[in-house]
């Protein structure tokens, strides 16, 4: 399949975005940094951090309930096949980890709270247990998991290794079925190896790859959904070893666009260019880019979806924590808000939130 290379341009007013906010409140006001409301890191049995939300609520009697929940990601499928995050608040638990994977089971507790076109991963039925030690999550599973369809069997690997590896405590994880370690998948066989790792990829697409063995995997966030539902959707793809950073290489790929049959969009213009070698810092990573980046606008302003899309997918590059803009040299680009770019941006907490 060929590459987009010709943006599909989506007006802003149509699509439900996810919201970054930067250190100087870039879509937001000057003291908002994060998406989600104040949270206190905790520490669970398993040894993940997670965040924990808590609302209170007034009984009839005048007496405050207070509800706690945790912000947490779940890869599921979509209705393209795509393996997609979609962040939901889960009830408290010891076991934040576990309790991540067992809400992709099927028929289990997240078919109430599934988006529309989504679907669970994990077969009907699946039991887990989690054991989390020295960055490694080693995962074992009952004997229901081996009762998936064979065309799902890699949306499964890379399903449970992302929602594992969002804990800051999770650097790989291992499979096991009934005690014993998985080499390779029960179903289709597909080599599991000793580890799997988000350097494994997502929703590969290797469809303009000529020589594998010359190429390097970098992933990159599209938008999918649909009108009144749209979510970034990650992808990894294959990229020259001629490119000499992983950055440059990034931005040419979404410069490029998805592959045309991929139903993924971008907003990118074809003719988006980097005018200078892109300088990375104390986690800074600084970008200066021709006029193009403004894309359709009449004004020059970036759209939000060109700036998440961005920092999605440079932020997954190790040693990035934010993202500076700079246009022909100058600092001053504005957001299709109107609201000056005055701080790098940095990448949100959880992804596809639904706060829009």
């Amino acid at each position: 399949m060929a590459k987009n290379n010709k943006a599909v341009f989506v007006t802003a007013a149509t699509l439900a975005t996810t919201v970054f906010l930067s250190g100087c409140g870039l879509f937001g006001g000057e003291e908002k940094k994060k998406i989600d409301p104040p949270q206190d890191v905790t520490l669970t049995e398993d040894g993940a951090a997670v965040g924990e939300n808590t609302s209170t609520e007034t009984k009839q009697d005048g007496a405050e309930a207070v509800q706690t929940t945790v912000k947490t990601e779940l890869y599921l499928i979509d209705k393209n096949g795509y393996v997609v995050s979609q962040a939901m608040d889960l009830p408290k638990t010891e076991s934040v980890a576990k309790q991540a994977l067992m809400y992709l089971v099927a028929n289990g507790p997240v078919e109430e709270m599934l988006p529309n076109g989504f679907r669970a991963v994990l077969p009907a039925d699946t039991q887990m247990t989690v054991n989390i030690k020295d960055g490694t999550a080693t995962v074992d599973f009952s004997k229901e998991f081996a009762n998936y369809k064979k065309e799902d069997e890699k949306r499964i690997l890379q399903a449970v290794t992302w929602t594992l590896t969002q804990f800051e405590s999770v650097k790989d994880v291992k499979l096991q079925l009934n005690g014993t370690p998985l080499e390779e998948m029960p179903v289709n066989g597909t080599p599991i190896g000793e580890e799997l790792s988000r350097a494994d990829g997502i929703n590969m697409d290797n469809s303009d790859v000529v020589d594998i063995t010359n190429t390097k995997a970098v992933t990159v966030y599209y938008v999918g959904g649909e009108e009144g539902a749209y979510y970034y959707v990650p992808v990894t793809r294959r990229v020259s070893n001629d490119f000499k950073d992983n950055i440059t290489a990034i931005v040419n790929e979404l410069v490029e666009g998805p592959a045309y049959a991929s139903n993924l969009l971008s907003e990118f213009q074809g003719d988006v260019k980097l005018l200078d070698t892109p300088k990375l810092e104390g986690g800074k990573l600084t970008l200066n880019f021709n006029e193009s980046i403004y894309g359709s606008f009449e004004e020059k302003m970036v759209s939000e979806h060109v700036l998440n899309s961005l920092v999605l997918s440079l932020t997954e590059q190790a040693g990035v924590e934010s993202v500076a803009l700079t246009v022909k040299g100058k600092a001053d680009v504005l957001t299709e808000k109107g609201e000056k770019l005055s701080e790098p941006v940095t990448r949100p907490e959880k992804v596809n939130t639904g706060s829009f």
